[in-house]
């Protein structure tokens, strides 16, 4: 078939593809094709939207804000929406002191390695300059992202041009090492490797990264409870920064605005994106405490000032339709309604763990991750020859919903206002999904 389209799709084996269907419209949770087919939703446009499509409130701050200010800089100038935004985003955001905006999620963390590794050499301490994360977790596309996020399968290529990190494992319950006699001992084990590493190393470890309540690219591990906290006082302990990334996880995606404050474990830096602007445009931000900021404070020829700049950073559009979000987080009282709206997940573990390719059902606030196997007791990943994504893709459209997988992952990310009824229709639709799928899998 001879190309029609000069579009190249992202994390997309092309030659699978001889076409690719297009959406013309979308209204609430449902995006509608060209030819007039109805999907749900079910990865909320990669997992940033928050109200639905088409949302009034959101389109009318897009539209008003175009009509006075389309973008300006803020490089030595600013304007209002960008300071309303930073001031709510540090009124909401326990611990926080200043803003820096970006694009999206990979430049948000590209810029918090930046201010960590700079802010050791501002203060003074230049042996600082090692960054420890935990395996498995992704934190973007980009070249330092991959560094911090290094995900085997899909960074590999690039292994060579990548910076080194101190990677630590990631306590899994489905899949911890048979020599522990159970999965707290995994735990404790987990925890013990960080601090005698950070009691050896603190000296040159400037900064400890890690996902805020979960990997969800790496494939939906929710983490115990305590962990988190427990990352964050050795910390704090040993004299190294706290560097977290909520741009997946933050929001209400995993049942609270912000997973740090739930997990008890203020950082020092932050990110967030995605679900910032609703999902309506593409923006992102990054956060730090006033210690960090102060540090880069000073005269101009001790440059000590963050070189770091996009040319669309602090979008007036993106962030008019951002505030407009939190306010109708506010105002619809959101988180409140994800955690009842939640439970609705609930209802289908028994249903959905019945299917004989189901190993593992992973699931927090509205984020779920059905992991498939090919042998329950071994506990073998599905690997098909041809990819799981276009197998679900295909069998999810006939099914009425947009599903995305990641590897032998089913995730379902869901607009995170969607109905308890329209949850539980989507649920159904994924059962009879992955049925539908399972011959085409083993």
């Amino acid at each position: 078939m001879k190309d029609t389209s000069y579009v190249w799709h992202p994390n997309t084996q092309m030659q699978e593809w001889s076409k690719f269907d297009a959406i013309k419209s979308a209204e609430g949770v449902w995006l509608v094709d060209s030819n007039g087919n109805k999907m749900i939703d079910a990865v909320a446009s990669m997992w940033c939207n928050v109200w639905g499509h088409s949302n009034p409130e959101l389109i009318k701050a897009i539209t008003n804000q175009s009509k006075k200010l389309q973008h300006s800089s803020l490089f030595n100038i600013t304007h209002d929406p960008a300071e309303q935004l930073a001031k709510k985003l540090v009124e909401i955001s326990p611990g926080m002191h200043r803003v820096f905006y970006s694009d999206n999620g990979s430049s948000a963390m590209e810029i918090s390695i930046k201010i960590a590794l700079q802010y050791w050499k501002n203060i003074g301490e230049k042996k600082k300059t090692k960054i420890a994360t935990l395996e498995n977790g992704y934190h973007g596309d980009t070249f330092g992202a991959m560094a911090v996020g290094y995900v085997p399968e899909f960074f590999g290529k690039f292994k060579k041009q990548l910076f080194s990190t101190i990677q630590f494992p990631t306590p899994n319950q489905y899949r911890f090492p048979s020599h522990f006699t159970s999965f707290a001992d995994y735990q404790n084990h987990c925890m013990d490797k960080i601090e005698k590493k950070f009691s050896n190393s603190s000296d040159d470890i400037a900064a400890f990264i890690m996902e805020s309540g979960a990997q969800v690219a790496g494939g939906v591990l929710i983490y115990p409870k305590q962990f988190q906290n427990k990352i964050s006082k050795l910390c704090k302990k040993y004299g190294i920064l706290y560097v977290l990334d909520e741009i997946a996880t933050g929001f209400g995606r995993l049942g609270s605005m912000f997973q740090y404050e739930e997990q008890k474990s203020i950082p020092d830096i932050v990110a967030y994106g995605k679900m910032l602007t609703g999902g309506y445009l593409t923006m992102a931000a990054t956060l730090s405490s006033k210690k960090i900021y102060d540090s880069f404070i000073g005269n101009f020829n001790d440059w000590k000032h963050l070189f770091h700049g996009h040319t669309f950073t602090g979008n007036p559009i993106a962030a008019a339709v951002a505030n407009e979000n939190l306010y109708m987080y506010e105002k619809k009282h959101l988180i409140k309604k994800i955690q009842k709206t939640s439970k609705v997940f609930e209802k289908f573990y028994q249903e959905i763990s019945q299917i004989d390719i189901v190993g593992d059902i992973r699931h927090k606030g509205m984020l779920m991750g059905i992991e498939l196997v090919t042998d329950r007791d071994k506990k073998t990943p599905i690997h098909p020859k041809k990819s799981i994504n276009k197998i679900f893709y295909e069998e999810g459209k006939k099914q009425g919903i947009y599903l995305r997988t990641l590897g032998n992952i089913v995730m379902l990310v869901p607009p995170l206002a969607i109905t308890e009824k329209e949850l539980e229709l989507l649920l159904n639709r994924t059962i009879k999904t992955i049925i539908a799928a399972s011959p085409k899998l083993t």
